[in-house]
């Protein structure tokens, strides 16, 4: 899967120029999780340390932390590259600067999703918690099978409480914009 995020994305890059937005870096930096942004001197210890640049050669979280203090948002936010992130923390735990990388690659996330860059798996996750409090259908051969060895029923999540916090969280007007579309 990787690969083929990697090539087209190399082909969008090569349909349009990129354009450096100056506040973007200053956007990331406000954010909770962001402030370590700066101080990133580019040495690539997080990318050898990386689990997933271990198998592809698309994700770089040293390449994600560039783009994003280059301004570079019109190139990093739309990438699915950027969700790759297996959220281990290893880039973090190796890094000689203190950067927190996976807590400004999550702010990164953030911000992609509210100029509305989600991907596929994602949008589907968002449709089928708000509609079943779960993140994929539990399939009723499960249910038979978890019956059938004596295991308790699957738990009924409580819809009115996952409402009321998707609203809180504004996780509910996204997940109307993901099912609208």
């Amino acid at each position: 899967m990787g690969e083929k995020v990697a090539e087209k994305e190399q082909k969008l890059r090569m349909k349009r120029p990129s354009r450096v937005d100056p506040e973007f870096k200053h956007e990331v930096l406000k954010m909770p999780g962001g402030e370590t942004l700066k101080i990133c001197f580019q040495c690539g210890t997080c990318s050898s340390g990386c689990i997933i640049a271990n198998y592809t050669d698309s994700y770089r979280p040293r390449q994600i932390i560039r783009l994003a203090q280059l301004g570079l948002a019109d190139r990093l936010l739309p990438s699915e590259t950027l969700w790759l992130c297996a959220a281990c923390y290893t880039c973090t735990d190796k890094c000689p600067q203190g950067v927190e990388v996976r807590d400004v690659i999550r702010v990164l996330q953030n911000l992609a999703v509210k100029r509305g860059y989600i991907p596929k798996a994602y949008r589907e996750f968002a449709r089928n918690i708000l509609a079943s409090g779960y993140a994929y259908d539990i399939p009723s051969f499960r249910v038979r099978k978890r019956a059938e060895k004596g295991l308790p029923p699957i738990p009924k999540p409580k819809m009115a409480d996952i409402e009321k916090l998707a609203d809180v969280t504004g996780f509910l007007e996204l997940g109307r914009e993901v099912s609208e579309e």
